[in-house]
């Protein structure tokens, strides 16, 4: 059920209805007439747009228009027009009714009677954690690749966001009725993992009693102390004082395998769980890459040319000279950019170019990348590749995720021993836990700098989201066990056939308004593939609830357990309970387990 659409719904049938008795000319585009909660609470439960965007196409003044369609909406069942009986009103109290509606130049406000907000709690009780899903998707196939790190060492902080996001976004689309696919993009085919090896083998030496000195370049991370020792047991002395060449592939191999172990083991720590994870090494030598450069070369955007130089300063070294580049000007770039280098040999962008017509030729209806802030440079190339190698039917998504700033006890936060040079994604789990890490990654849009001080995400107040909201959840199941102790029935069954008529306060009228808005709030984050909206809702809901519960402490009639009247705290809890249901929901779309007590 989503109130926000049955509400759009009766408007469009108002104006359908215009159209019909000629009142509108037919042809008119309903695709931008919204209705969505007013700014102001005072101007009424919902407001719409509809006069003010098809005023100018109907050739109609827009506060008249508004006036005509509040006409066509005042005999409807669920809204509040301030008329006890329409059918009998006087022209006068029409009138006054319709005017109240419309504000300014064409605003449409609207109040719901007060039985619609009645009726939600046994919705929600009965639907369970199916209330707020959509359908929106349709069965759409996504493919949300995140993280997608270097197989070179630990996971840091900056992938734990990235990892956070991309894994609620998959979640969030899944919850919104798309079929989506978790990937991770292994860079193993790159110069850094041929590095790897070299740090690895100096580990391997070291296990064997050498000294060794890791010069800049290498991975001093004591992470690959074991790695090295572990290669040691593997193959003894084998490679021990050889060269290059003979230790360099298996190393390599053997390396990048440990290190995926290490990365999918920081993942589950988080809950993050791919569906695929796809090897970059894997498009070298089978003729991949050659097959999307094919592509486009036959759609007319391969070429050999000169790029100008560089915009702002030219390098000294810079000279003019021929490349083979692909024409991403041609599908929205600034610039084109090429694809192989003097010597022959691919540059970084063609093996990226050889995945994404992997992922276009899998047949997904979107791709969604998740890049980290250093990557911005890199959006306008990656999606005029898609959009060639699609023919502009795939359309694709990059989300980039900003730095995240560490503090402990009032200071940065200080760099982990065992990854050498950074914090590491177990870091902060061992610090604060996943359902902490996750949550408080998620208060921020993805494209915000994010401040993680790991004092403030444990306190317990109202300026911690994370508690704020787990704290509303365990409330909820707190006067529940209250109630089952004195005697009181909650199950969803149960609170679900109970009468609500005198959930009338503003108070409680205000926790159902703020549910309602729970399945468009759904579909808004899907739309705009922003999870961050899930955890400013849960925030709002809970602050709601809270303010509830305090209001009981000074009007009794609020409170959630009505002594002596079974019926009417039964009715207190169905309202509590089914914001427990939507904050449930809501966190498990965020990958966070929603706490029944607070310890």
């Amino acid at each position: 059920m989503n109130l926000f659409s049955d509400i759009r719904a009766l408007v469009i049938d108002s104006l359908n209805a215009m159209v019909a008795e000629g009142a509108l000319p037919d042809g008119l585009d309903f695709a931008n007439v919204t209705v969505e909660p007013p700014r102001d609470p005072l101007h009424g439960d919902m407001a719409t747009n509809a006069a003010m965007v098809l005023a100018k196409p109907a050739g109609q003044k827009p506060r008249d228009l508004a006036m005509a369609i509040v006409n066509r909406l005042i005999k409807s069942p669920k809204i509040d027009f301030g008329i006890a009986d329409v059918s009998n009103a006087s022209d006068d109290e029409i009138e006054a009714a319709i005017s109240r509606s419309v504000a300014g130049p064409g605003f449409i406000n609207l109040w719901l009677k007060k039985e619609v907000w009645q009726s939600l709690p046994p919705i929600i009780l009965t639907s369970g954690a199916e209330y707020g899903k959509s359908d929106m998707g349709q069965g759409k196939r996504v493919n949300v690749e995140y993280v997608s790190a270097n197989p070179t060492g630990p996971l840091h902080v900056g992938h734990t966001r990235g990892a956070v996001f991309g894994d609620a976004l998959a979640s969030l689309l899944d919850y919104a009725g798309y079929d989506v696919t978790r990937e991770y993009y292994i860079n193993d085919g790159g110069a850094q993992v041929d590095v790897l090896a070299r740090s690895v083998y100096l580990r391997y030496l070291e296990a064997h009693g050498q000294e060794v000195a890791f010069v800049d370049g290498t991975y001093p991370g004591d992470y690959l102390i074991p790695v090295g020792e572990a290669l040691k047991d593997k193959v003894g002395d084998a490679y021990v004082d050889q060269p290059e060449d003979v230790w360099l592939e298996e190393v390599r191999n053997y390396a990048t395998d440990a290190m995926m172990t290490l990365i999918r083991t920081d993942l589950g720590s988080l809950g993050v769980e791919m569906d695929k994870f796809f090897s970059e090494k894997s498009l070298y030598g089978t003729g991949l890459i050659e097959s999307a450069i094919k592509d486009l070369d036959d759609k007319g955007l391969i070429y050999r040319g000169t790029l100008e130089p560089p915009k702002g300063k030219t390098p000294e070294d810079w000279e003019p000279r021929e490349q083979t580049l692909f024409r991403s000007t041609a599908h929205g770039d600034d610039v084109d950019r090429p694809i192989m280098k003097s010597d022959g040999s691919w540059t970084y962008f063609a093996p990226d170019i050889a995945y994404h017509f992997d992922k276009v030729q899998r047949g997904y209806d979107l791709l969604i990348d998740v890049f980290g802030a250093d990557h911005g440079g890199y959006v306008k190339r990656m999606k005029a590749a898609v959009s060639a190698l699609s023919d502009g039917k795939t359309p694709l998504d990059i989300k980039l995720t900003q730095l995240v700033k560490l503090y402990k006890n009032g200071e940065p936060f200080k760099m982990s021993k065992r990854a050498g040079t950074f914090v590491t994604l177990s870091d902060v789990v061992a610090e604060v836990g996943p359902d902490v890490t996750r949550f408080v990654m998620l208060t921020r849009k993805n494209d915000a700098p994010l401040d993680f001080d790991f004092d403030k995400v444990l306190e317990q107040s109202k300026d911690n989201p994370v508690f704020y909201v787990q704290y509303a959840n365990a409330r909820v199941h707190s006067v529940m066990r209250k109630a089952t102790e004195a005697g009181v029935t909650v199950d969803d069954a149960t609170l679900a056939g109970i009468d609500l008529t005198d959930m009338t306060h503003d108070s409680e009228l205000a926790v159902a308004r703020k549910l309602a808005e729970w399945p468009r709030l759904v579909e808004i984050a899907a739309r705009t593939n922003e999870p961050h909206r899930v955890a400013f809702y849960l925030y709002e809901l809970a602050s709601d609830l809270h303010a509830l519960y305090n209001k009981g402490n000074d009007v009794p009639e609020l409170r959630f357990l009505q002594e002596g009247n079974i019926a009417a705290s039964q009715a207190k809890i169905a309202l509590a309970r089914s914001v427990s249901v939507v904050i449930s929901a809501g966190l498990g779309i965020l990958g966070v387990t929603p706490v029944e007590e607070m310890r």
